[in-house]
């Protein structure tokens, strides 16, 4: 019971250290982000099976930690709140050509990124070929160009 308790707390914890870095974070993934994630996952893995490495208790902890992601995905289907909390709502970062610096700021996106995704996606080279950019729940950058850019 003790590996179940130490599980859902690790789970409930980086639930809401990912939450509060922001949506980008995970959606552009460097070289650092990565070891990151390796150094995050092996102190995790320390913290909830101590010095018990049997079988049994990596599939109680596996059970445990999939069970937690399906109960959360019921809870965020049923209550909106909760998954507007969890995964934050899409943002408008650009408007007819008008950066939003203050909304870009707080999810630590510069005017580079935007144009990044504006070439990936359209093959836009300029800002004021952008109707809107918008940040998504996932943390990708969405555009819309302008009407007069579409083809």
């Amino acid at each position: 019971m003790d590996s179940v308790i130490k599980g859902l707390i690790v789970y409930l914890f980086l639930l809401v250290i990912f939450r509060f870095s922001g949506k980008r974070t995970l959606a552009q993934t460097t070289n650092f982000d990565l070891v990151l994630l390796l150094i995050i996952s092996e102190t995790t893995q320390q913290a909830m099976v101590d010095n018990d490495h049997s079988i049994t208790n990596a599939f109680l902890l596996i059970m445990t930690l999939i069970g937690s992601s399906i109960l959360l995905s019921f809870l965020k289907q049923r209550y909106k709140k909760l998954e507007q909390w969890l995964e934050g709502l899409p943002l408008i970062i650009m408007e007819d050509g008008k950066l939003h610096k203050d909304r870009m700021k707080k999810d630590r996106v510069d005017e580079s990124d935007v144009l990044n995704a504006a070439r990936l996606i359209h093959g836009i080279e300029n800002l004021d070929q952008i109707k809107y950019a918008i940040i998504e729940k996932n943390g990708e950058i969405s555009i819309v160009p302008n009407k007069e850019e579409k083809k």
